[in-house]
């Protein structure tokens, strides 16, 4: 009798069904069930089910309106595998799809079993991630949790992080990984790689030498997606996350002293040429803030992408320029230098353990003030402004945006003639929404004076952003 009832299941179709202790409606509430849960039949009295639940390791009766009885048997499989087709794609009921991909695993003979059911399984749980992210409010708080551990007892993992005081749930991707071990489409393989390797589920506790590691497995793995005969919608999503992940490897590269300067201009180079094969015209709405995204990391490095200045041993020219030198262990130090005034008698000199980006030096005519970028953060570039003032020469630091670092860069985008003012662009995202501005600011405080969201509505813009800027910068998308 055991042996036979094992081979047709009971899986929960109804959140919060009760079992209870007898088959009927008054009788004590064992436990509350939700979608996805699984059950072994051991018997039926009336319209109740004698059912246990292997999860929480109780006995009880179930009413059969809140199950649906399903046969383990290969000759099942078929209708398993359907019901998981459906509910790939229907929201809220994630669980419940993970309980008949479950099902299906365990009716399924193996020479059977593909990609498709992990994509499905993969989709699902990502799905199921997002709403537990995204949750607001209490209101259906509990029911998201309980969904939460029926995918765990049927080998659904989650991973969480705390980002902007908020927990982001991630899949672990499991199912995407049996994707691309097992017999799949150049679709379903496209879409396990755009899971495995999202940004928003990189770990934020990862040391530089594990995220190094990490961004080289990811940017390998996308580099193995043949995009030949893929939808133009999966291209671009591969075109985009290839672009993010290679420009954080461009900053990673620039702070290892043990790469080369090609090798740092290589992936920089890359993640320009990635931005640049996005097809704009086939770009889905879903998709805007992904390009966005992307958008932003590319700019925060693209200096990686610019010849590095070779002589930085404090020959002076005849313009205010910066040289580098070592500092302590891990730091940079930038020395403002002139004709007059090298290394070892510099104008002013700052320290910091961020990668400066020395090509992008750039003075005002006036020799009063010098531009740079300088990158703490894969993500996030500043610009530091040299400025000469009565008390002498100092600097003052312009970070995207005022609140913490997350996703943005500032830049130079020229100097007006004759005034104090200078040019600058911000690509930022701040509370979940992508800005980018372009400003004219006074040099001596950085206020900003004027912006707008497209430089053409700034007539000094129009008359004296800088040509170099306007070649190669991502915030003219």
């Amino acid at each position: 009798m055991i042996a036979a009832s094992l081979l047709v299941i009971a899986i929960v179709t109804q959140d919060q069904s009760a079992m209870r202790s007898a088959p009927r409606e008054s009788a004590p509430q064992q436990v509350v069930l939700y979608q996805g849960d699984s059950l072994e039949i051991r018997g039926n009295k009336g319209d109740f089910l004698q059912v246990y639940d292997h999860r929480h390791e109780r006995a009880g009766y179930i009413r059969a309106t809140q199950v649906r009885l399903q046969s383990l048997t290969p000759e099942g499989a078929p209708d398993l595998l359907s019901v998981v087709r459906f509910l790939r794609d229907t929201p809220g009921s994630e669980a419940l799809g993970i309980g008949y991909a479950a099902a299906y695993l365990r009716a399924a003979q193996a020479k059977d079993i593909n990609g498709e059911l992990f994509d499905a399984l993969g989709a699902m749980a990502e799905r199921l991630a997002r709403r537990a992210s995204a949750r607001r409010g209490i209101a259906g708080v509990d029911t998201l949790a309980a969904q939460l551990e029926v995918a765990a007892a049927h080998g659904v993992a989650m991973q969480t992080f705390e980002r902007d005081g908020q927990i982001q749930f991630c899949y672990n991707c499991d199912a995407h990984r049996r994707v691309l071990a097992l017999p799949a489409t150049d679709s379903q393989r496209a879409l396990a790689v755009l899971a495995l390797t999202k940004h928003e589920c990189v770990a934020p506790s990862l040391t530089p030498v594990e995220r190094f590691a990490l961004d080289n497995w990811r940017a390998d793995v996308l580099d193995r997606v043949d995009t030949r005969g893929l939808p133009e919608v999966l291209r671009n999503r591969l075109h985009m996350r290839k672009a993010g992940v290679w420009a954080s490897l461009a900053y990673q590269r620039a702070r290892r002293a043990d790469i080369a300067a090609t090798a740092v201009q290589a992936a920089a180079s890359q993640a320009v040429q990635e931005m640049a094969a996005v097809n704009k015209s086939e770009l889905t709405d879903a998709d805007a803030a992904s390009y966005s995204d992307a958008a932003i990391r590319v700019g925060a490095s693209r200096w990686a992408a610019e010849p590095v200045l070779t002589d930085t041993s404090g020959q002076t020219g005849s313009k205010l320029s910066v040289a580098i030198s070592h500092g302590q262990p891990g730091e940079t130090c930038v020395h403002l230098v002139d004709a007059k005034h090298a290394v070892n008698n510099a104008l002013f000199t700052r320290c910091t353990y961020a990668v400066v980006w020395a090509a992008s030096a750039k003075a005002n005519a006036q020799g009063s003030a010098l531009a740079l970028a300088v990158q703490p953060l894969d993500t996030w570039r500043e610009m530091w402004v040299f400025r000469q003032g009565p008390e002498g020469w100092g600097v003052a630091v312009l970070p995207p945006a005022p609140d913490r670092p997350d996703l943005g860069y500032v830049e130079f985008a020229g100097w007006v003639p004759g005034v104090a003012q200078v040019l600058v662009a911000r690509d930022v995202k701040v509370e979940r929404r992508f800005k980018t501005s372009f400003e004219v600011l006074r040099s001596n405080t950085l206020e900003v004076e004027r912006q707008a969201d497209n430089p053409k509505s700034l007539s000094l813009f129009y008359r004296w952003q800088d040509p170099a800027w306007k070649a190669s910068t991502v915030s003219l998308r």
